[in-house]
């Protein structure tokens, strides 16, 4: 972090010390967006002020920015809480969710050593038939269960992508297309799980069905363990 940032971030600080909100902000959104430097307090703080204005789109942001590099179960509860308080969907907090999130620290090394095993796997059973000699039944019966257990690992463990709706009042739909059937209208805040997309519609998941969203009132959240740096 080069001088000039510590001294921003320093005085942002010595602002919020003084209870000087919005004008210590206006540094860390600088800081955030136009030098992407950050540190964890800095993105809490920030989640604090635009709690405390009532952008609660902006403040899960933060929360979800921090939570990306350090997972911890405080911050989704706080995340849950938020959501309770201000009758948002998509912020129910399980084990489940901060389990995958620690799993997926070490989710690409695991990968790779599964695909080692099964191409060290794969080549002893040619070995075994080149040399004409019997693969028993369970021998392959464990191959295929070895690699069923890839598939799932590569396909049901990732932790996909979410994002926060941005605009109040907006429309989410049975199919990709304006005149398809109407869902529901959704305020700002409220987040989803994205499952795909079509042209300018994001495939979601709303209250346990399918549906589709406009592109544009999404704010895409950031991956837990991403490969952004963190100062």
């Amino acid at each position: 972090m080069g001088q000039s940032t510590t001294a921003q971030l320093t005085q942002a600080d010595s602002l919020y010390a003084k209870h000087q909100y919005t004008q210590a902000y206006t540094i860390y959104e600088q800081l955030l967006t136009q030098q992407k430097v950050y540190t964890p307090q800095m993105l809490l703080k920030m989640a604090y002020i635009q709690e405390g204005l009532q952008n609660y789109t902006q403040s899960m942001y933060y929360l979800q920015l921090f939570y990306s590099k350090q997972p911890s179960r405080s911050i989704l509860r706080k995340m849950e809480e938020v959501g309770l308080q201000q009758h948002l969907q998509g912020y129910a907090y399980t084990d489940l969710d901060f389990f995958k999130t620690q799993f997926h620290k070490y989710y690409d090394n695991i990968l790779e050593l599964l695909l080692i095993g099964a191409v060290i796997f794969l080549t002893l059973l040619v070995l075994r038939w080149l040399k004409k000699k019997t693969i028993p039944k369970q021998t392959q019966g464990t191959f295929l269960v070895y690699l069923a257990v890839i598939f799932f690992y590569a396909n049901f463990l990732t932790l996909g992508q979410q994002g926060l709706i941005l605009n109040p009042n907006v429309p989410i739909m049975t199919a990709p297309s304006a005149g398809a059937g109407l869902v529901t209208t959704a305020g700002v805040g409220h987040r989803v799980n994205i499952v795909g997309e079509q042209d300018i519609w994001y495939r979601i998941e709303w209250k346990d069905q399918t549906a589709y969203i406009r592109k544009y009132n999404l704010l895409l959240l950031p991956q837990p363990l991403s490969v952004q740096k963190l100062f």
